[in-house]
């Protein structure tokens, strides 16, 4: 039977992206029921819009939008305009990450990282993204329906599945493919013609450059159609509730959860019973208590099981750690190198996850994190090539799957490498351990660090360990055990 210290640092990891180092003390002192009403009240707040645009960037982008001055724009302005937008994207991805690691509403977070992987949209207009992420960080915890119908009227999404060129007469079927096969549904319930009509209903579904929805009524199909079994004239919108009417797509949802939160070995017993009560209402919260209040989720088997995301491991060392990082630029690249880029999905279907995060050269990279952290290591690799051809998916809408490994090329410097510069606020984290006695330190800095009894860690971490003063001990045997693989499980 797991501690409290391990049910809540299971909690923390599923429900957040780790515990905090202030968090230490009172891991062990309350139960995940307790522990779990306190996420709640703390993401019970709206966020509040996130808004990186610098005024310059303000500026040109209101030209942009102004007919009169767009005429006026040369095209050096418009190449400035690009790059200070693809600078901003960045600027705004690790905005949101330094959210994820400081900000108290760590359940919203997390269940909006969720929702940015499962509605896997990328774009290079700060604006779109800004609004995007905004739908999703608001609407984490709320009602599915109303999340499925903002984000499917999102500029971002809207864009990145080709819906602008959705009109009358000649249909883009792209949009209407997708939120069957990713978003609600998944492959095999529904046809090739419930895609064709689905696909009809949504023509004219359009933004504008201020990334507000459009109904364009004169590029509308208005015949009738017929859809999943229904016949009707059908809008967009009617269509989204015919697809939330039927059971499968609460079942579909609720699976997916289930994996990226429970275990990927999924009960079907028990998502079928979570399933029938999420179909009632589509209420996200309500699901999410079911999942992290019950019994069986803080059993061993779904304990230390899933292999933490490139940003979840990053942003879990740095609430562990406190840190100050002054090379943004080395973080941004720490993500492409490990294979996750918030804002910036490998194509429609996300991050697979799961063991896919791990190969010969991620995994290593992984165990270097804590060391570039710590020594000012200089982080020159190459990153992973980008997914971007039919938005990473086959002629037949099948999502790829990987290949062969490429033959390995010379890893190369790149844009952003270089030092990390990171701040550890070691004092802090130290401070945690003043009344632990010397024998103690390292098992109790294991406890906090692995959700699993590490096999042989010992042996192969105190190889490295400076055992001289008592706070370079307590460093030494933190950085050497996030340097494990162990370490990468949560």
């Amino acid at each position: 039977m797991a501690s409290n210290q391990k049910k809540n640092q299971h909690l923390l990891w599923r429900a957040g992206f780790g515990p905090a180092v202030e968090q230490l003390q009172d891991l062990e002192k309350y139960t995940p029921q307790q522990y779990y009403k306190a996420l709640v009240k703390a993401s019970a707040k709206e966020p509040g819009y996130i808004n990186i645009a610098s005024d310059e960037l303000l500026q040109l982008y209101e030209s942009y939008l102004t007919p009169g001055k767009r005429a006026k724009l040369t095209a050096e302005d418009r190449r400035i305009l690009n790059r200070k937008q693809r600078a901003a994207v960045k600027d705004l991805n690790l905005y949101w990450l330094k959210e994820m690691v400081a900000s108290a509403a760590q359940l919203r977070e997390k269940m909006a990282f969720f929702w940015h992987g499962h509605f896997a949209s990328r774009n290079g207009n700060l604006f779109y993204n800004q609004l995007f992420l905004h739908t999703l960080r608001k609407n984490a915890l709320g009602n599915f329906r109303t999340l499925l119908k903002e984000v499917s009227q999102s500029a971002a999404m809207l864009y990145f599945l080709n819906n602008q060129q959705n009109k009358k007469g000649h249909p883009n079927e792209n949009f209407a493919r997708e939120v069957m096969e990713l978003f609600t549904l998944g492959r095999g319930n529904y046809t090739e013609n419930d895609i064709k009509e689905g696909a009809r209903a949504f023509t004219g579904w359009t933004a504008n450059a201020r990334g507000e929805f459009v109904f364009n009524k004169r590029q509308h199909d208005e015949g009738g159609k017929t859809f999943l079994g229904k016949k009707g004239n059908f809008d967009g919108n009617e269509v989204l509730d015919i697809i939330l009417e039927k059971r499968q797509t609460a079942t579909f949802i609720t699976e997916k959860i289930y994996r990226f939160f429970v275990n990927d070995v999924v009960d079907k017993d028990r998502v079928q019973a979570l399933s029938e009560a999420f179909y009632k209402d589509y209420d996200i919260g309500k699901l999410m208590e079911q999942i992290f209040t019950a019994d069986w989720f803080y059993d061993d088997k779904n304990i230390g099981t899933r292999i933490k995301s490139p940003i979840e491991l990053l942003a879990g060392i740095q609430r562990m750690v406190p840190m100050r990082l002054d090379n943004d630029n080395a973080l941004m690249n720490l993500q492409r190198i490990l294979g996750q880029q918030l804002l910036y999905p490998p194509n429609v279907a996300g991050w697979p996850g799961g063991r896919s995060w791990i190969d010969s050269s991620t995994l290593m990279m992984r165990l270097r994190i804590p060391q570039l952290f710590n020594d000012k290591d200089l982080l020159n690799v190459k990153p992973k090539q980008d997914d971007d051809v039919m938005m990473g998916r086959k002629a037949d809408g099948m999502a790829n799957v990987p290949a062969k490994p490429a033959a390995k090329k010379p890893a190369k410097r790149v844009a952003g490498a270089g030092l990390i510069n990171a701040s550890i606020d070691w004092p802090q984290y130290v401070g945690k351990f003043g009344n632990v006695k010397r024998e103690a330190i390292f098992p109790a800095i294991s406890g906090y660090l692995f959700q699993v009894n590490p096999v042989g860690v010992d042996r192969v971490a105190t190889k490295f360990i400076d055992s001289t003063a008592r706070d370079s001990y307590i460093r030494s045997v933190t950085i050497q055990l996030m340097s494990t693989p162990d370490y990468q499980m949560c």
